[in-house]
């Protein structure tokens, strides 16, 4: 079996009403899709990450930088072709664009393999469960969205048998406000940090005790701030603290993670297992959260995971974008012995909605169930790649 050729195919969904986080504003969501093609006529489809910059620049270093390394190589040598694609860029790609192309290419290959073997990624990677347990995602701010408009979200998410949520705070002047200027929409929705804990403080309210409740900071404050912050959070018991501080602030983040009750998860803005060995070195992290198609697909994200298995901590992979990489990271978490949670965004996107014929659901109990077809385990509606195609 030969590897003929590598596609790709960008998407884009615009949201009807923006909506924002720390980090900035979200008027639209992409996707680059990714596809393996062999001589056998097997395909494996892939997501390759593209936030941080637009679709065309991923695309352009899969076709024209990592595609003619592939050609005609054997498509099931994943972890030679992964090592081979990492050590002919690293000069300039061992971190960021690179590794997000290298990701797709790795998902696709992954979904092949399976397909060859007859058995669900999961399974192939050698399987610990068939359903994992999954989190709301949602809670963002937007215009007119005030306290009452988030405690009925909360609720409905509790309705449909979520017993998680993570919401968005950290959207207020703090001692990173010299950049602030530097955030799109930097000027719409902030709040206090009184606010922000009267936020989390209704939800807590909304949820109940004992519902698992996460907060998103995307790395917003300085360490000083967050201490503060972390504190004043601790009666609410939050399940995690996502990403206090800047991605390299390890320090910062080991005293966060030694100080507080609350345990800190992150960074989904590191990635490698390289980036990964220091934060869990520096003691910066209880629970670590690679996104699978930017921190190097299925392999890389497993090397992460080992690692972190061995320091004891677990695995609850950041997942926002399409139902590709919704799936792709229920398969990674239902292969680890220490994986925690699957991250299922809430936001209107058609790419995670409607892409699959067979969308992606929850049971009653909260949890996705693992599909037993070969690979991913998923069929593309191509009617909906080709109403949301970047032309």
């Amino acid at each position: 079996m030969k590897i003929t050729a590598v596609r790709t195919t960008p998407l884009r969904y615009e949201c009807e009403k923006p909506y924002m986080s720390a980090s900035g504003t979200q008027a639209a969501r992409s996707a680059l899709l990714v596809e393996v093609e062999t001589d056998t006529g097997l395909t494996g489809i892939g997501e390759a990450g593209t936030s941080g910059g637009p679709v065309v620049s991923t695309q352009t270093i899969i076709e024209q930088e990592l595609t003619p390394l592939l050609i005609d190589e054997d498509p099931l040598l994943i972890e030679r072709l992964w090592q081979k694609m990492f050590v002919r860029t690293r000069q300039h790609g061992r971190r960021g664009i690179l590794l997000h192309a290298i990701s797709g290419i790795d998902i696709a290959l992954w979904d092949l393999a399976g397909k060859v073997a007859g058995l669900p990624v999961y399974r192939l990677l050698g399987g610990y469960c068939d359903r994992v347990e999954a989190y709301a995602s949602g809670g963002f701010y937007q215009q007119g969205k005030g306290i009452p408009e988030l405690v009925r979200e909360a609720e409905g998410y509790a309705a449909q048998g979520y017993r998680g949520m993570k919401m968005k705070i950290g959207r207020n002047v703090s001692t990173q406000s010299a950049m602030r200027e530097l955030i799109p929409g930097n000027e719409q929705c902030v709040v206090s940090f009184d606010e922000d804990l009267a936020r989390v403080a209704a939800v807590r309210e909304a949820l109940g005790p004992e519902a698992k409740l996460m907060v998103d900071v995307n790395c917003a404050w300085g360490t000083g701030v967050a201490l503060q912050m972390g504190r004043a959070l601790e009666p609410y018991r939050l399940y995690w603290l996502e990403e206090p501080v800047a991605t390299d602030n390890l320090e910062g983040s080991a005293a966060l993670a030694h100080d507080l009750a609350t345990p800190i998860a992150g960074y989904e803005t590191e990635q490698g297992v390289y980036g990964y060995r220091e934060l869990i070195a520096r003691g910066a992290i209880d629970i670590a959260q690679p996104d699978i198609t930017w921190a190097g697909g299925f392999s890389e994200c497993r090397r992460i995971a080992m690692l972190a298995h061995a320091h004891h901590i677990a695995v609850a992979p950041h997942a926002f974008s399409s139902a590709i990489t919704l799936m792709a990271s229920a398969h990674l978490l239902a292969s680890l012995p220490n994986g925690l949670e699957l991250e299922f965004d809430q936001n209107p996107n058609a790419l995670r909605s409607d892409l699959l014929k067979e969308p992606v659901t929850i049971d009653q109990e909260g949890c996705v169930h693992l599909p037993q077809r070969p690979g991913l385990g998923i069929e593309i509606d191509h009617a909906v790649v080709d109403r949301y195609r970047i032309p």
